[in-house]
């Protein structure tokens, strides 16, 4: 019988996608191996995305990983990159520690995987020196995710702001839209494209699409955290149709899943 792992997000309550992509990746990927996945959920309240907001909206996520804890989920997203990436250099790790520590004293210890943490590692392991992204949120904040990922040792050579503050309409955003965004990023010098460096911003029907018209690698922070979910419980980090994160081409052999 196929191994169960349930997969734990903390969301913003606004948020709309995480719950819809992360499970549309990793039931594809039921399609081709044979674990199965079910998917559980605790909220933080946010609805514009300004700087006060997702500060105030961090402050809950230890109860949410708490209440998660009690699902005794196998694995636990932090779904929201821009939280994490407005609140200091390198703060996915300690928001990583923060909810390790949490999930560890409510008696249900388990990976913790935050979308601003696994934006950046998934680049580091493609060796990526520069990047072009586009993200939604207003120029300030898209000014600090650069910051951010370049604090951690990849250039951004372009951005796109599309500058919307409403939570809920980047969530209900044609993600197809994307691939017309995508034409005015200059990703001269790029080795990489972040389609949609935010978990809300509906992406995944676009990345293969974006690869096929720019010939680079692209990825979206939902799909790099898929990736380290999988990783993080010893698995195959493949997928269809997720991009190149979630590819065959990137996944390390099987038998180096156990190394």
């Amino acid at each position: 019988m196929a191994r169960l792992f349930r997969i734990g997000q903390i969301v913003p309550s606004s948020n709309t996608t995480m719950e819809t992509e992360i499970p549309a990746m990793l039931r594809a990927r039921e399609g081709i191996r044979p674990e199965r996945f079910s998917f559980h959920s605790s909220r933080m309240r946010m609805k514009r995305v300004t700087r006060d907001e997702l500060a105030a909206m961090d402050a809950q996520s230890v109860r949410c990983a708490e209440e998660l804890a009690d699902a005794e989920v196998d694995v636990m997203g932090y779904a929201c990159l821009v939280a994490i990436m407005s609140s200091g250099l390198g703060y996915h790790r300690t928001s990583e520690a923060r909810l390790g520590a949490a999930v560890r004293e409510a008696g249900a210890p388990c990976p913790i995987v935050t979308s601003a943490g696994a934006l950046v590692q998934v680049l580091g392991e493609m060796h990526v020196r520069r990047a072009a992204i586009i993200t939604p949120y207003l120029r300030p904040l898209t000014n600090l995710v650069a910051e951010y990922i370049e604090h951690e040792g990849v250039r951004v050579v372009d951005t796109i702001a599309l500058e919307i503050a409403d939570n809920l309409e980047v969530g209900r955003r044609d993600p197809l839209l994307l691939l017309e965004d995508l034409k005015r990023l200059d990703v001269t010098g790029a080795e990489a494209v972040v389609l949609s460096a935010c978990v809300q911003m509906p992406s995944l029907d676009a990345l293969s699409r974006a690869e096929d018209a720019i010939g680079l690698p692209v990825v979206s922070a939902a799909a790099c955290t898929a990736r380290v979910m999988l990783q993080s419980l010893g698995l195959e980090p493949v997928a269809p149709g997720a991009g190149f994160a979630l590819s065959p081409a990137f996944a390390p052999l099987p038998e180096a899943l156990s190394l």
